[in-house]
């Protein structure tokens, strides 16, 4: 999956309706572009490809300020909404991502219900302990000082990556748990403070 389509999907989704530079304006803003491959180029041309597929809509509305053709904004479709929550559900309980796209997930957790966030990121730490059990069936980190050659360092790295993936889930889900961050459904808007101008 693309961290770069979620992203597009659920920043267009934030804003209701948006420019291809509002979005990548928003994007940056949050960092995307510095832990995703969410870079203007790949940003445009997903906003194009989504809208192809019936996923956003495209307006052509006035012509730039700076003169040039039409400005074209793009909303959400109901197509695009399902696909957007498949995947933001999908990457949070996926322990096969690639770091970028549980990024884009955590960023746009605040658009499910608390409760179900919570479950997806149970189902997440549930596959990570399972996934650290299946590595350790056939190869069991700590015995002796050494691993016994290198591919000994791969089962070590698994075995890390597992423990400490499950470990910062487990974090998160105690801080929502906790009552951090306002989810859907109970009011306010999470986003409305990280939204650029323009």
């Amino acid at each position: 999956m693309s961290a770069v389509r979620l992203l597009v999907l659920g920043a267009v989704r934030v804003r209701g309706r948006a420019h291809g530079y509002q979005v990548r304006a928003d994007l940056e803003s949050w960092g995307a572009h510095e832990w995703s491959t969410a870079k203007p180029g790949s940003i445009y041309h997903a906003l194009k490809q989504s809208a192809r597929q019936g996923l956003l809509r495209a307006h052509d509305v006035a012509p730039s300020t700076a003169g040039g053709p039409p400005r074209t904004e793009y909303e959400i479709t109901d197509e695009g909404t399902a696909a957007y929550f498949a995947l933001l559900r999908s990457s949070l309980a996926s322990i096969d991502e690639k770091p970028d796209v549980l990024s884009a997930a955590v960023g746009f957790l605040v658009d499910l219900p608390r409760a179900e966030a919570v479950t997806l990121l149970k189902e997440r730490v549930a596959a990570l302990e399972e996934w650290r059990r299946s590595v350790v069936g056939f190869y069991e980190p700590g015995q002796g000082s050494e691993p016994v050659d290198h591919i000994g360092e791969v089962m070590d790295l698994w075995v890390h990556s597992a423990e400490s993936g499950a470990q910062w889930t487990r974090g998160l889900i105690a801080r929502i748990e906790g009552g951090a961050y306002s989810f859907a459904g109970e009011g306010g808007e999470p986003f409305a403070d990280l939204l650029t101008d323009g």
